[in-house]
């Protein structure tokens, strides 16, 4: 099993990421210690949990580019609440964030599902209107730590066995990212409606409707994140997250996730989004200025994409081979 990983996708993208996690090392040092390798998977914590909603989303040949306008929209909205009830109870705000995700995520689904609005047109409008209604509902000012309370602020930065809360939020989302589409049939039922609809169709999956399931986790994970981005950074304004959503996809391609759907794992979603919280961490301390980074980043993608064609051919081409096998393996009968 172990051998069986250190050859798969997965284990090749770990590889990479350890040996640029180590070669960052020998510059500096106190790059590859605990307290910063657990604040890389801190800083990171965010754009793993959108990557395991995008995930969803994609595996139904699907897209979200709504995600981090989500963020912005749940973020100010929470910012605001907490400005104007400044002891309202931090659990009753994380139900008000994951409920305003939700919401914003099944408006994506229903349009797909129902009405067979294609993901991309749907999402690229709904990005467009939530940024506009962030904009309107803060008129665009500024929510600013000031104007937050203490509990609203520390809640991320609390730290339970050295950990904070924000890095154990992620992880309890691996979890159950994890089981969900390792064992239950509603995560068989994404890669069914993504990498073969018709089969899934009269093996009586309704596609659409698991289309608007995975609009609905991406939307709530997005909401649950928008609470944490602006406590995290203790300010809100329309901008926050503004082009995240194409980290979250580049996470997703580069942990494998096929853009054909149908294909992908929880640890290949996870690892891209390591190896880019690792890049992004790693070259402004080898000195990379930010328009190159951006241009490594864009280089990855493409790569990630080309190898994923090329992947997604290779077992099409296994799967056709198996029928020709058994043909020729059975005894001619005559009629």
């Amino acid at each position: 099993m172990l051998r069986r990983f250190i050859y798969s996708r997965e284990g090749i993208l770990s590889m990479i990421v350890l040996a640029m996690f180590l070669a960052v090392g020998t510059i500096s040092p106190d790059f590859i210690s605990v307290s910063n390798s657990i604040s890389i998977f801190n800083d990171t914590s965010i754009l793993i949990m959108l990557a395991l909603g995008q995930m969803l989303v994609i595996l139904t040949r699907c897209i979200d580019l709504s995600v981090a306008a989500n963020v912005a929209f749940t973020g100010m909205v929470v910012a605001m609440v907490n400005q104007y009830f400044p002891t309202l109870n931090m659990f009753v705000l994380m139900l008000l964030a994951l409920g305003i995700g939700a919401f914003l995520g099944a408006i994506n689904g229903l349009f797909v599902w129902l009405l067979k609005v294609p993901s991309i047109v749907i999402t690229l409008g709904t990005m467009s209107i939530y940024r506009g209604a962030t904009f309107l509902l803060s008129d665009g000012a500024w929510v600013n730590s000031h104007q937050m309370s203490e509990a609203f602020i520390g809640l991320p930065r609390y730290e339970i066995l050295s950990i904070p809360v924000l890095a154990w939020m992620a992880i309890i989302t691996i979890l159950l990212a994890f089981w969900t589409m390792k064992f239950s049939v509603w995560g068989r039922n994404f890669y069914s409606a993504g990498g073969n609809p018709m089969a899934a169709f009269y093996s009586g999956v309704n596609v659409g409707k698991v289309q608007f399931y995975a609009f609905l986790v991406s939307g709530t994970l997005a909401g649950l994140c928008g609470y944490l981005w602006v406590s995290r950074f203790a300010v809100a304004y329309v901008d926050v997250a503004n082009g995240f959503e194409l980290q979250v996809i580049a996470a997703c391609v580069i942990g494998g996730v096929s853009i054909v759907g149908g294909l992908g794992t929880v640890v290949g979603c996870v690892i891209g989004a390591l190896f880019i919280g690792v890049v992004n961490n790693a070259l402004p301390i080898i000195g990379v200025s930010p328009f190159w980074q951006m241009a490594i980043s864009g280089l990855v993608i493409i790569i990630a994409v080309v190898a994923n064609a090329s992947s997604d051919k290779d077992k099409a081409r296994i799967i056709l081979r198996k029928p020709e096998a058994s043909v020729g393996s059975a005894p001619s009968q005559s009629h």
